[in-house]
C-alpha cells in the first residue's frame, strides 16, 4: 500500500523486455530485494540492489496497461517506498495496481508555478473520477478539481511538480492512472445491493408483487 507522496525521482539506466534498473539516491537505503516499490504508480518487486541502483521485473501485463513498457535509459520515474505501519498517511492510500493510462490533453503553467493538466481518460477509468476526488497520476496523489465525458483537470503545486515527473510532461504523454479504491468499493456494494432486491426479496419484506 502506498500514499502517492512521491519520494524520490529516479533515471532509468536500462530497460529491457521484462526487466528495469533504476538510478536512485536516498530511497536506495531502505531497499531490498523482495521488497515493493512503486515506480510511475506501479507497483513492483526488488530483484536486486547495486551502489547506486535498484533493479525490477515487469510482467508483459503490466507493461502493456501501463507507461512501463514505454520507458527508455534516460526516462525519469517517480517513486515511492510502500507505507509502514504507523507513518502519515499525507496523500490517499494508493495500492499501485494502475487501472489504465491516460493522455495529457493540455498543460497551463500559471505565476507561483501552479500548473494546470487535462488529462484524456477511457470511460472504464472517468466512471470513477469524481470532481474534488482523488486520483493517481504517475503515482503522485492529486485532486480532481473538474471533470467532464472524456476528461479531467488537476491542479499541481510547485512543489510537486519540481519533486515529481509532472513538471516535465507535455501534450500527448501517457501517464498511468489508478482511481481511489474507495469509489470502486461504493460500486460494488452499490451494485449488490441493486442485485439483491428481487421479487422474492420484495414479498419476504411485505411488498406485494404481481
Amino acid at each position: 500500500m502506498f500514499t502517492g507522496i512521491i519520494r524520490e525521482v529516479g533515471r532509468v539506466t536500462l530497460a529491457s523486455p521484462g526487466k528495469l534498473a533504476v538510478a536512485a539516491g536516498d530511497i536506495l537505503g531502505s531497499l531490498a530485494p523482495g521488497d515493493s516499490i512503486a515506480v510511475n504508480g506501479v507497483c513492483l518487486t526488488v530483484t536486486g540492489t547495486s551502489a547506486g541502483s535498484f533493479s525490477v521485473e515487469v510482467m508483459p501485463e503490466t507493461a502493456r496497461r501501463s507507461n512501463l513498457g514505454r520507458l527508455r535509459a534516460g526516462d525519469s520515474v517517480n517513486l515511492e517506498p510502500p507505507l509502514a505501519v504507523g507513518a502519515p498517511l499525507g496523500g490517499h492510500l494508493v495500492q499501485g495496481h494502475v487501472d489504465g493510462t491516460g493522455r495529457i490533453g493540455s498543460v497551463v503553467v500559471r505565476g507561483g508555478g501552479e500548473m494546470t493538466v487535462r488529462l484524456e481518460a477511457p470511460p472504464d477509468v472517468m466512471r470513477y473520477v469524481v470532481e474534488k476526488g482523488f486520483i493517481a497520476v504517475d503515482g503522485a496523489s492529486l485532486t480532481v478539481s473538474g471533470r467532464d465525458v472524456a476528461s479531467f483537470v488537476v491542479s499541481v503545486v510547485d512543489y510537486t511538480r519540481q519533486h515529481t515527473t509532472l513538471g516535465g510532461r507535455r501534450v500527448g504523454d501517457l501517464v498511468n492512472l489508478e482511481v481511489d479504491i474507495i469509489a470502486k468499493y461504493v460500486e460494488q456494494f452499490s451494485q449488490t445491493r441493486r442485485q439483491g432486491v428481487t421479487a422474492d426479496f420484495l414479498e419476504e419484506h411485505g411488498f406485494m408483487v404481481s
